[in-house]
């Protein structure tokens, strides 16, 4: 079974369209990640699977022939604005969450869940004392609470530290691997390579990119090489058939030109540099992100190059 199906969902914002035409199929079971630009249609996507917001043309389907009217049991949802109420303490604001979405106690899963993220030794702390990388691990431990069968994380990785960062990656792979269905957005491309069994990128409201990794880079062809040099950038500046360098410091990652024969520009590379490492690769998702999105991405993407 599908846990998410929208069809020909359009929704707009006065004269501006925010998501245009849209079809997605998300598995049951599956971790989908949504990529693309600020401002490309991701968040009003989620909230329109979450009951927030109507499609004015199209319907979303969850579950078979449940809609988000009539689903919003089912769902766990982290927004990209966090809001908790700041003059509680943690661990009565996780239980008060939790009875009231699930109708049942929850002590035993909130102290689990506190463990888990460490945050047991601030529990009876108030919630305004809380950095914002702690606030946002309450937060997801509020989502998870219920045991939603469908958790929609806008940003669940922005702002935190490696380590925290790490425990909800960890905590997120553990859901799934438990039957919970995931769709999460990110602006991190190597999290959503590593993470995701499916990728969908939305750039100014429609629907670009949409499948697993390989078949998306599949689509791009074997043009990417990437080469380590002593001479470093520089030995690689004006090798022809080079259409674009990704200069990464100890590597360069060139893109060629349609028809460019690699074994050619290895042969080139080698009369005027001592060459350490050469490999042909399938183009990163960051850098088909790119070639999409181009310079309306490119300031976005720039902290995580």
């Amino acid at each position: 079974m599908d846990a998410v199906q929208i069809s020909h969902v359009t929704r707009t914002f006065g004269d501006v369209t925010a998501v245009d035409d849209l079809s997605l199929t998300v598995p049951e079971g599956s971790i989908y990640g949504f990529i693309g630009p600020n401002g490309s249609g991701k968040t009003t996507t989620m909230r329109m699977i979450v009951n927030i917001f109507y499609p004015d043309r199209g319907e979303i389907r969850l579950f078979g022939e449940g809609t988000p009217q009539n689903s919003t049991d089912l769902i766990g949802y982290l927004p990209e604005e966090r809001g908790l109420y700041q003059k509680m303490t943690v661990r009565a604001l996780l239980e008060f969450y939790g009875e009231l979405r699930s109708g049942r106690n929850v002590k035993r899963e909130v102290e689990s869940w506190l463990e888990k993220l460490d945050l047991a030794a601030r529990a009876a702390d108030k919630v305004e004392t809380f950095s914002k990388g702690m606030s946002q691990k309450v937060q997801f431990i509020a989502a998870v609470i219920p045991e939603p069968k469908l958790l929609i994380l806008d940003e669940p990785f922005s702002g935190l530290d490696p380590v925290s960062a790490e425990a909800i990656r960890s905590a997120i792979l553990d859901l799934r691997r438990r039957g919970v269905t995931v769709i999460l957005s990110t602006h991190d491309m190597n999290l959503a390579e590593t993470m995701c069994d499916y990728i969908f990128m939305i750039f100014r409201g429609r629907k670009v990119l949409d499948g697993t990794l390989s078949s998306i880079q599949d689509q791009y062809g074997d043009d990417t090489i990437r080469v380590s040099t002593p001479g470093g950038f520089p030995a690689v500046e004006h090798l022809p058939g080079v259409e674009q360098i990704r200069d990464l410091g100890q590597v360069q990652e060139l893109r060629l030109a349609r028809g460019t024969d690699p074994q050619e520009v290895l042969r080139t590379l080698l009369a005027q540099a001592r060459v350490t490492g050469f490999s042909l690769t399938k183009p990163s998702l960051h850098d088909i992100f790119m070639r999409i999105a181009g310079p309306a991405a490119a300031e976005v993407n720039h902290a995580h190059a």
